[in-house]
């Protein structure tokens, strides 16, 4: 098992889970408190590796496209100490954190993990409820509901229109993006069949905000609606209809089938020159032989 334990929190690999928790100190980002633990399982992983710095360096871990609904949402876009994939090592603590590294590239070697998309997700996103408040409003998540409140910072548009509640099968898909220079950010639910996208600071639908760089934990509320349209149960696939025979097919079938009435009409006769069968008894299953001969 490897393993290392700093203030910015733990990680232990023992060949088939890689274990996450955050440290409690104040300068851990509220996101990574808020997610929690995590296990990782080696078939979500892609690459790891150590960083070193001049103050120590960041053991970085990379996980494969459609593993995980926090990774796919965020699509790289959580940096530095926000990211719960990365640990801030000290000096001293270097060597544990190169030995951890090497020992999960050794097991991706040795199970052959392909380092391509997974067809579903092999961790499970944040749990539900969630909630988190950022910029012009609150969000939050309980598995089945969306529900946006806004703040005194909301645009009258907003504010007038009042709370916005819908379930999560009007949803079609989720957008995050953290706050870049004038540009908003925001966390957008795209409804089915809803009006085309305008500024987040108005639409009814998107959490906006301008200072907060990465908005509190909102990228977890987005992960686990994420999470959960991805496993939605599909409507199950209209059955083909029967398949049709072939004209040879068809012909072979008849052949057999004529075959086998002839056999039959022959045990019959041999059954009426032995006298089991009467002259009537004979000539009655001989007729209703010879018209299932001609159909």
């Amino acid at each position: 098992m490897a393993e290392i334990s700093v203030p910015d929190g733990s990680w232990t690999f023992d060949s088939e889970i890689l274990r996450i928790v955050p440290g409690g100190d104040s300068d851990v980002h509220e996101l990574r408190k808020t997610l929690g633990e995590l296990e990782i399982p080696l078939a979500a992983i892609s690459a790891a590796s150590f960083e070193p710095s001049r103050k120590g360096g960041n053991l970085q871990l990379r996980l494969r496209p459609g593993a995980d609904p926090l990774t796919d949402v965020v699509s790289g876009r959580l940096s530095g100490s926000v990211d719960p994939y990365r640990l801030a090592v000290p000096k001293g603590r270097t060597g544990a954190a190169e030995y951890l590294a090497d020992e999960v590239r050794t097991h991706l070697m040795l199970d052959q993990v392909p380092s391509g998309p997974c067809e579903t997700f092999l961790l499970p996103g944040p749990t539900v409820p969630v909630s988190a408040s950022a910029g012009d409003g609150t969000v939050s998540f309980d598995g089945e509901r969306i529900r946006l409140e806004w703040s005194v910072f909301a645009k009258s548009i907003k504010e007038e229109a009042g709370p916005q509640t819908f379930p999560l099968e009007d949803v079609e898909g989720v957008e995050w993006a953290p706050q870049t220079g004038i540009g908003y950010g925001r966390l957008r639910f795209r409804l089915r069949g809803g009006a085309p996208a305008v500024s987040p600071e108005k639409d009814l639908h998107c959490l906006s905000w301008g200072v907060q760089r990465y908005g509190g934990s909102t990228a977890l509320v987005a992960a686990a609606v994420l999470a959960r349209l991805s496993h939605r149960p599909e409507e199950p696939p209209a059955l083909p209809p029967p398949a049709q025979p072939d004209e040879r097919q068809r012909r072979l079938a008849a052949l057999e089938d004529h075959d086998a009435l002839v056999r039959r009409l022959a045990e019959l006769g041999d059954l009426h020159r032995s006298g089991v069968l009467t002259d009537e008894e004979f000539s009655s299953a001989k007729r209703s032989l010879l018209r299932r001969m001609e159909l």
